[in-house]
């Protein structure tokens, strides 16, 4: 059920589609009685799109969120075992292509594959299935597993979870999987604005000392957000930091995580 509410909410409730939306409401206006009331949308989508466009809003939203969790300076010398979240994967161009193929959240996979060839003893864990009401031809899990072994990574070290369409199911899921024990200490990779959810997830199902391993940033360190022009950059960002707030809220308000914004 929560699924299925999180798909639907994130498939109307994007910012360019209900900006569209009230675009399109505000134009057929203008040729009714409600003149005014059109010109009104119409103003109000132009200015939210230049907005959008011009200023950095999606940096400030996002900056709190991958900066919650700094990528580890060192890393411990001794590492059991390494968990990576899906989502890195476009399953529809990688069934239609026949090879695996890979969308903006790449950098997951990469830092897993380095970590994996850095770490040779640890296990590695990778927990991704599908985002979407039916279950399609191949699951991230399928076509991740297929990119690694490509890659030169010892699949027989591998445990994959090929049934999660959430965070909640990685966490418990991989914790199935992994059955740490107190002493053992394991890295999570997954995007840095991803990370500040995943933790609280990852605590929720009583994983508590696993260590952080960001990747994947939009936003640089320190660096002052200059006003330009990109529309299509600005909506992107805004998409990206509305679904992680708004996550933040509702994975604290049904329980999942014992805070809004887990810190370190």
């Amino acid at each position: 059920m929560y699924e299925t509410a999180s798909i639907l909410f994130s498939t109307v409730m994007d910012p360019a589609k209900v900006l569209l939306a009230v675009l399109i409401v505000g134009a057929a206006l203008l040729w009714t009685q409600w003149v005014r009331a059109g010109h009104l949308l119409v103003t109000f989508v132009t200015l939210t799109f230049l907005a959008i466009a011009t200023m950095p809003i999606g940096t400030w939203l996002i900056a709190p969120l991958e900066d919650r969790f700094p990528s580890p300076v060192q890393l411990p010398e001794r590492v059991n075992g390494i968990v990576v979240l899906g989502g890195a994967t476009s399953l529809t161009t990688s069934a239609s292509r026949n090879q695996p193929s890979l969308n903006a959240n790449a950098e997951r996979l990469t830092a897993f594959v380095t970590l994996a060839r850095r770490f040779p003893a640890a296990r590695l864990i990778y927990t991704g299935g599908f985002r979407s009401f039916n279950k399609p031809i191949l699951t991230e899990a399928t076509v991740a597993t297929a990119l690694m072994a490509d890659l030169g990574v010892d699949i027989s070290r591998l445990a994959v979870d090929n049934t999660s369409q959430n965070t909640m199911d990685n966490a418990a899921r991989a914790f199935s999987l992994a059955k740490p024990s107190a002493d053992e200490v394991w890295l999570l990779i997954t995007s840095a604005r991803h990370m500040p959810r995943a933790i609280g997830v990852f605590r929720g199902v009583g994983w508590h000392d696993i260590v952080p391993y960001p990747v994947d940033y939009l936003t640089s360190r320190n660096a002052s957000a200059a006003i330009g022009f990109n529309l299509r950059a600005g909506l992107n960002q805004l998409r990206a930091a509305q679904h992680e707030w708004i996550g933040l809220i509702v994975y604290r308000v049904i329980g999942a995580s014992a805070a809004i914004f887990p810190k370190p």
